[in-house]
């Protein structure tokens, strides 16, 4: 299938996003804004009755505290509760699942495995994991299919996520150590950004203009990493002249550990990803007797 022929497709289907939180919220905006879903076939739900009466005079859709109702009406649905949510949401609104209806979950560590186990049928279940940047449209969101998820179902998943940056399919496998480094990542490159405005403060610039002199280089930095393909320590190489300002700047921060430190926290993170998904897979087993972890998640 085509983009065309997917947004084409998407502007006929149905999707509600059960949690309209912080991520669903950006999500639901991006739909609108770009127009990807009618405002008429958009629905959100969240938990509390005040805020689904704000949210649905702010933004012109019907929002509710039902994923039940929500769910019924639906062809697409995105999963933006919490991890620990997730299993009792997808029990109570199983009765509106079947083969071939959409169950988008971007829920940190929460499994395909475990969302086919809740619906307790044949559902396509892909899932994502975004980074907030998404807020800006500058997000990256990771893909992965679960047994029942066609190429055309796939490709509507990426759609849906370009409206909030680009997209890349990985193998489930691989998600914690998504939610590790980009998942994760906008944290670890707001304290560098925030580290280099401190240092330009440190030598005489004022804040403010310390302040942008490091966010802007730290997205040129990016953007030529991305646009030019080129690999970092090749771009790094070209700022740095022999016996120059940036070669002293750069022992430094070996001397410092950035480089170690950095691996060391992705690895940190993406360790507990792999805790929660632990976790959440112990807090799905009924105690009975007789009854072992295999029994339920092989």
């Amino acid at each position: 299938m085509t983009t065309i022929q997917t947004w084409e497709s998407a502007t006929r289907l149905r999707i509600a996003v059960l949690g309209a939180g912080k991520m669903g919220g950006i999500l639901v905006q991006a739909f609108l804004r770009s127009g990807l879903f009618p405002p008429d076939h958009v629905a959100a739900t969240v938990a509390h009755e005040a805020r689904a009466a704000a949210l649905t005079k702010q933004l012109g859709i019907p929002v509710t505290t039902n994923n039940l109702e929500a769910a019924k009406a639906a062809d697409i649905l995105l999963l933006g509760v919490k991890p620990q949510q997730v299993h009792d949401v997808v029990s109570k609104i199983a009765p509106t699942l079947r083969p071939g209806k959409l169950l988008i979950s971007f829920a940190a560590s929460v499994k395909t495995s475990a969302i086919e186990e809740a619906a307790g049928c044949d559902v396509s279940v892909i899932r994502a994991m975004p980074n907030t940047p998404a807020m800006v449209g500058a997000g990256i969101t990771a893909i992965c299919r679960g047994n029942f998820v066609t190429d055309e179902q796939l490709a509507l998943a990426e759609q849906i996520f370009a409206t909030v940056g680009r997209t890349v399919i990985v193998d489930e496998k691989h998600m914690d150590a998504v939610t590790g480094l980009s998942g994760s990542g906008p944290a670890f490159l707001y304290i560098i950004i925030e580290a280099l405005a401190e240092a330009g403060v440190n030598v005489g610039l004022p804040r403010d203009i310390a302040t942008l002199l490091a966010a802007q280089t730290t997205y040129g930095a990016a953007k030529m990493v991305l646009e030019t393909g080129s690999h970092p320590a090749l771009l790094k190489d070209e700022v740095t002249t022999p016996a120059g300002c940036t070669v002293e700047g750069i022992l430094e921060l070996e001397e410092g550990g950035l480089r170690v430190t950095l691996i060391k926290a992705v690895k940190r993170a993406t360790e507990r990803a792999r805790e929660l998904a632990k976790a959440s897979r112990r807090a799905r087993i009924p105690h009975k007797p007789g009854l072992t972890a295999r029994t339920i998640d092989p």
